[in-house]
C-alpha cells in the first residue's frame, strides 16, 4: 500500500485529490496539510511513500517545504501546482522534489506518476524537462561538466542514457532499442548507480551538462 500526503491550501483540491487516490486499490490517503509547515510536520510524524506537495502556500511555501521533508529523508516529494513557470521547476527539483507535475495533468497520468514516484522513480513532464534544461545549462553552449565522468558507462548505458534525456519512459526506450522493458529498467540501474545518482532527472540533467544530450536534438 502506498501512503500519501496531501498538500494544498485549497480544501476543494485536496478533496479532488482524495476521491482520485482513495478509488485506488493501492493507495491510501494518510493525511492532508493547508500549508508547508503542517506538511513537514506531517511527513515527520506520518512517513509516508509519497508527499503530494502545492507550491504556493501561506506560512511556508512548498519548495521550502519540499527541501525540508526532502532533507529529513522522511518521503518522496511530487510537487503539484497550477503555475507552470520556470523558477519554481528549478526551485523543486534543485531542492530535491521526484516529480513535477501541473495540477490539470490527467486522473490516470497522477495516479502513475505517484505511483512511480513510491517506486523510486522520478516523473517531470517533458515540456517541463525541456525549460528546466534551457534554463539550468543553456541553449547549446559548450558542456559544462567533463565528459569522462561517463565513462564507466557501456555503449549501451550510453545509449539508454540518451534516450533518457529525451524523455522517453522505459517502454519507449525498450521500442526504440528492441530490448525487453525489463531489461532497460536494468541499464536504467546500473546508469543511476555508477553514475551515483538519484534518480531519472538527475540523469537528465547529467547527461546534458556533459553534452552526451544536447538541446533541440531528436
Amino acid at each position: 500500500m502506498i501512503s500519501v500526503v496531501l498538500v494544498d491550501d485549497q480544501e476543494l483540491m485536496r478533496v479532488g485529490f482524495r476521491m482520485v487516490l482513495g478509488a485506488q486499490s493501492d493507495i491510501e490517503v494518510a493525511g492532508e496539510a493547508g500549508d508547508g509547515a503542517q506538511a513537514v510536520e506531517l511527513a515527520e510524524r506520518l512517513r509516508p511513500n509519497v508527499v503530494l506537495m502545492d507550491v504556493r502556500m501561506p506560512v511556508l511555501d512548498g519548495v521550502e517545504a519540499t527541501k525540508r521533508i526532502v532533507a529529513a529523508g522522511t518521503s518522496r516529494v511530487l510537487v503539484m501546482t497550477t503555475f507552470d513557470l520556470d523558477e519554481y521547476v528549478y526551485a523543486a527539483l534543485q531542492g530535491g522534489a521526484s516529480g513535477f507535475l501541473l495540477k490539470d495533468t490527467p486522473p490516470d497520468h497522477l495516479v502513475t506518476a505517484l505511483r512511480s514516484v513510491a517506486a523510486g522513480d522520478a516523473v517531470v513532464s517533458p515540456s517541463v524537462t525541456r525549460r528546466l534544461l534551457d534554463r539550468f545549462i543553456g541553449s547549446g553552449g559548450p558542456p559544462v561538466r567533463d565528459a569522462a565522468v561517463l565513462d564507466v558507462l557501456t555503449d549501451r548505458e550510453r545509449e539508454v542514457l540518451v534516450l533518457i534525456a529525451k524523455g522517453l519512459s522505459n517502454l519507449e526506450i525498450a521500442g526504440k532499442l528492441f530490448l525487453s522493458e525489463a531489461t532497460v529498467k536494468t541499464h536504467v540501474g546500473r546508469i543511476l548507480s555508477k553514475l551515483a545518482l538519484r534518480d531519472r532527472v538527475q540523469a537528465v540533467v547529467l547527461a546534458y551538462e556533459t553534452g552526451l544530450a544536447r538541446p533541440g536534438a531528436r
